[in-house]
């Protein structure tokens, strides 16, 4: 994959923009490369450079990428100010459940019904899934999708106003338990030591909850990236974005540690 200027809008010009309507709601998901179905939802403020670097790293794997619009410019590296606009709109958006603990986000339903079109159109043993920061969780509500093996949570931050709370309902917690151990599958879940938005209570929420199927992975906030773009700077102010932002592209660094493991985990369970 060619290096591109993180500080620069992505035109996004080697995936395919499709619109795709499941139960009645359309939205637009980028769509790149061959072989298993992997959804990457999108971190605040939106499909920036970071996160499409990501998902080519995804398609590069020997995965089909499919990486819906969910909030902001598709490409943009969001000023603060937009950034906040943004930020502000999801909280108050019928799709998001952002301060609410025990509930579950309705765009999860959405996404569910990607992950179905995703193993019909890619095929193999099932779908795998990365949610991140205001989408965090999603990619464990996912999991009352037969299709979904593979769930990876990058720093989940929901909801905001509760750092132990998880942001799924009780019963679908309790059918997610049930379908992990039943199907003897595990939840990979990363976050930087420090931050304030994906906290050590939140994980030991959901240690308490999945037990030895949630996989934990903290980094120390030191293998942070302190190159950032104007939103994480002034906004987010701590290291946080594991696999986007504050990846430090270089051999050896522990953030691509966790992106080279998460690829792992995509291949195992998706057996590519």
């Amino acid at each position: 994959m060619s290096k591109r200027n993180m500080q620069q809008d992505d035109p996004l010009d080697d995936f395919n923009a499709r619109e795709i309507t499941l139960d009645g709601i359309t939205k637009v998901v980028h769509v790149a490369g061959t072989g298993p179905g992997v959804i990457v939802m999108t971190e605040m403020p939106g499909i920036s450079p970071h996160v499409a670097r990501f998902s080519r790293w995804v398609r590069d794997a020997g995965f089909t990428v499919y990486m819906p619009s969910l909030f902001g410019r598709d490409g943009a590296v969001a000023s603060e100010e937009e950034g906040m606009a943004v930020l502000k709109r999801a909280c108050v958006s019928a799709e998001f459940r952002a301060f609410a603990a025990n509930e579950s986000s309705p765009v999860t339903v959405w996404l569910r019904a990607l992950a179905r079109l995703a193993h019909q159109e890619c095929g193999g043993p099932g779908v795998g899934a990365i949610g991140m920061c205001f989408t965090g969780n999603f990619a464990l509500t996912m999991m009352l999708e037969p299709a979904m093996l593979a769930p990876v949570l990058s720093q989940p931050s929901l909801p905001f106003n509760d750092p132990a709370g998880l942001e799924i309902a009780p019963d679908e917690l309790i059918e997610v338990q049930r379908r992990l151990e039943r199907d003897n599958l595990t939840v990979m879940a990363y976050r930087f030591q420090g931050d304030r938005f994906c906290t050590a209570q939140r994980f030991a929420a959901y240690s308490k909850a999945l037990g030895d199927r949630f996989v934990a992975r903290v980094l120390p906030d030191s293998a942070a990236s302190r190159e950032t773009p104007p939103f994480f700077e002034k906004v987010v102010a701590c290291p946080h974005s594991v696999v986007t932002a504050h990846l430090i592209d270089e051999a050896g660094q522990p953030t691509v540690a966790a992106r080279d493991e998460i690829l792992s985990f995509f291949r195992h369970r998706l057996a590519v």
